[in-house]
């Protein structure tokens, strides 16, 4: 090729500013674009871009406010003067693709010399709004390793950050709090809504345990039928929460809808896409939508803005080379006007033609001007900040103590947008507002809401939430009750996971659960995992701390342990006598309470032992001389002798007292050998506990501790295994012993 020319420019629609840095900006300016004429011609035409959007427009000035801020601020880049792009995405997936490619290669707007291809990139953009188009857009942009920092979106990648945060994770949050598992999904069809059902799909039955009723996908347009379709689906569901995860337009034209077949008695919850349109917040629609929880983007304020929009002025016809300008647009939208030459038929009409010299101070009422409720605009001025700290941070750099290959710095002259993106993942930084801004290591922002019902702003307060019901409570939502005792869960085949039916217990769930005493087994496998990890006490270098708790621990677990099995065993015996004629008073003695009551005095003893050990004579580290001539031992000294023997003594009568009470009953009828297997059980522990006592004292310093380790462990293992190894081993490979006739049978041959 023998010229480097451009051999055309795209038709953008932007505002620029030089700078020794440029950072762009991707704003839905417009909402609407006209169909392009895609005839044969010498030229492809572009589309055209109307419906001016005051609220992106704000966004756009809101950047160019910001950067005006930084460069008047003599601690933050120093000697470095920002510039910007800003660019209209026209809501149009097209558009910002060509936007995000002019900044990308340095052809944006004034900021490119036509002669020699010579462009200034971008370093940074601050996103497009639209999901659609920015999930697209950032796909593009991250190939160039340009950092994007979204305004609005719960998913990144390796090389774009998302300023606004997790919506989906908020609204479950909520769904959890009120306990609602029951609800209904209503998405917009596009990359917004389809991402945040899957979202939904993903995370609310782990983080809240609740499941979606129906999920449905609102139509483009006012399709009638589809939307009456739809609200017979929400009519019909027994969820009573609706979540609607739409734009603007999907939004309105389903509450019309709401409206015209009287849908009343719903828990609505409003994404942040549509939680403050004013449309909505009306007489006509507050029957229906008060109450509604949303969520919203944080507010924020942003000191000065406002005067920074009234010195907003049209841009002269001979600099707008792009044959129409954001500015003017806001301009015309303003003052009702138009620039000449104006469209066809305006002047016929009555339309008044733009001089320019308007006073703006006459259109102060217009809610542009209106800053007293910033949420998109303050995530616009915190992405802006979050770049220009980072190039801050990047410049600070000390040469030969950079990130870089080989210790180096990233230059002002030559810098890469990949070397602010290694500074923009760590940037830390607290605005004028006191609000934190940070990334964590999957780039995404710090997720903060605001809860909002109707357009009041609330924390998570009940008594402050308005119920648009008649007993003024929070709804019901749940697919199924839980089951009553005596029955279970029975899933419903092609249900969602909430949906069960209550069907009574099998006759029997089996004898040999229900003979375990189920709430003195939990408390015994509690017990014994107490017992497991006090022998971690006796690990590493003596401590007065660990001195004193290695054996009240051991005491007070072990006694823990051998009370619920002493308990079992009187309750075994008490079902027996109270099985015999007039004898089943006896029962009352063995209540839950009683036996809870039984165990708790029987540790509380325990600790008092305990107590009055470590008070009197406690345990401290000792060094001891005496086992060696030539080292020293350091151990901990038991301090009292007597104490660690009444401590034993007192384990050793419950264990003797539970051993010869399941002796005795170890051949009563139906007992589901639950007398024997505890026989066996205090037997294994009486034997390592006898064994443990002359091995302790013969073991000198750390031998000792390993002694007693080892006594903890066996005896623990011992126990677990004889009380619980042989009901496992019916329960999971021999079921058809787990029927108490199979069971009475063997007694019958064992007698």
């Amino acid at each position: 090729f023998k010229s480097t020319g451009l051999q055309g420019q795209f038709n953008l629609n932007g505002i620029h500013q030089t700078g020794d840095v440029i950072l762009g900006g991707l704003f839905s300016v417009n909402v609407f674009s006209t169909v392009p004429d895609l005839s044969f011609t010498s030229e492809p035409q572009e589309s055209v871009c109307y419906g001016f959007h005051p609220s992106g427009f704000r966004q756009a000035q809101t950047m160019a406010f910001a950067i005006d801020e930084i460069n008047r601020n003599p601690n933050l880049l120093s000697n470095v003067t920002l510039g910007y792009s800003l660019y209209d995405n026209c809501n149009e997936l097209a558009k910002g693709f060509r936007a995000a490619m002019s900044l990308i290669s340095g052809q944006a707007g004034e900021m490119i010399s036509e002669k020699t291809c010579v462009g200034l990139p971008v370093l940074g953009i601050v996103g497009d709004s639209f999901s659609t188009s920015s999930i697209a857009i950032s796909t593009v942009v991250g190939l160039y390793r340009v950092p994007l920092v979204k305004l609005f979106a719960n998913k990144i990648n390796s090389f774009h950050h998302f300023l606004g945060q997790f919506p989906v994770r908020a609204m479950i949050q909520i769904l959890k709090h009120f306990g609602w598992t029951w609800a209904g999904l209503l998405i917009s069809n596009d990359d917004y809504g389809v991402h945040a059902a899957r979202a939904f799909l993903s995370d609310l039955g782990p983080i809240a345990g609740g499941c979606l009723a129906y999920i449905e996908v609102l139509p483009l347009g006012n399709n009638r039928a589809e939307l009456n379709r739809i609200v017979n689906v929400i009519r019909k569901s027994t969820a009573s929460v609706v979540i609607v995860f739409a734009v603007k337009g999907h939004t309105l034209n389903l509450m019309a809808e709401v409206v015209r077949q009287n849908l009343t008695g719903l828990q609505w919850m409003a994404s942040e896409a549509w939680t403050s349109v004013a449309e909505l917040q009306t007489s006509d629609f507050m029957p229906y939508l008060g109450g509604t929880l949303g969520i919203a983007i944080p507010r924020g304020e942003i000191s000065g803005l406002r005067n920074f929009l009234l010195k907003i002025r049209p841009v002269p016809k001979q600099n707008n080379t792009s044959g129409y300008n954001m500015v003017n647009q806001f301009w015309e939208h303003i003052f009702k006007c138009r620039f000449a030459p104006p469209p066809e038929g305006w002047l016929e009409t009555g339309g008044q033609l733009c001089t320019g010299q308007e006073v703006i101070e006459t259109v102060l009422e217009e809610e542009f001007f209106d800053v007293s409720d910033l949420r998109p605009e303050y995530n616009v001025y915190k992405a802006v900040y979050a770049l220009a700290h980072a190039l801050d941070d990047m410049l600070q750099c000390e040469p030969g103590r950079g990130p870089f290959s080989g210790d180096t710095c990233a230059q002002l002259q030559g810098l890469e947008p990949w070397q602010l993106m290694f500074y923009l993942e760590k940037v830390n930084f607290t605005t004028s507002f006191s609000d934190q801004v940070s990334f964590d290591e999957n780039g995404d922002a710090l997720p903060i809401y605001d809860i909002m019902w109707v357009d009041e702003e609330l924390m998570i307060d009940e008594n402050k939430i308005f119920w648009n019901f008649v007993f003024k409570q929070p709804p019901r939502s749940v697919c199924s009750e839980s089951c009553p005792p005596g029955t279970r869960m029975a899933h419903k085949k092609g249900e969602p996971e909430c949906c069960f039916d209550c069907v009574p217990c099998s006759e029997g769930n089996t004898p040999i659960v229900r003979a375990n005493n189920s709430e003195l087994s939990y408390l015994l496998l509690m017990s014994l995992k107490l017992c497991f990890l006090c022998s971690l006490l006796f690990i590493g270098r003596p401590q007065p701390l660990t001195c004193q708790l290695r054996h009240a621990a051991f005491g007070i677990s072990f006694v823990l342990c051998v009370s619920c099995i002493l308990v079992k065993t009187m309750v075994v015996l008490a079902v027996f006598k109270a099985s015999k004629p007039g004898a089943e008073a006896s029962l009352k003695w063995f209540g839950a309470v009683q036996q809870r009551g039984t165990v708790l005095v029987l540790t509380c003893f325990q600790a008092v032992i305990c107590t009055v050990w470590l008070v009197l004579a406690s345990p401290a580290p000792h060094k001891n001389t005496q086992y060696y001539s030539d080292k020293i031992v350091y151990e901990c000294a038991i301090g009292s002798t007597v104490g660690f023997g009444i401590l034993l003594g007192y384990i050793s009568l419950l264990a003797v007292l539970s051993f010869v009470l399941a002796f005795l009953a170890r051949n009563l009828p139906d007992s589901f050998n639950e007398a024997k297997l505890i026989t066996f059980s205090m037997l294994i522990f009486c034997a390592v506990w006898v064994a443990f006592v002359p091995a302790y004292i013969s073991s000198p310093g750390k031998y000792a501790d390993a002694v007693e380790v080892f006594a903890i462990l066996a005896s623990s293992f011992g126990l677990l295994v004889a009380l619980f190894g042989p009901k496992c081993y019916i329960i999971l490979l021999k079921p058809e012993r787990n029927t108490k006739k199979a069971i009475m049978e063997n007694k019958t041959l064992s007698n």
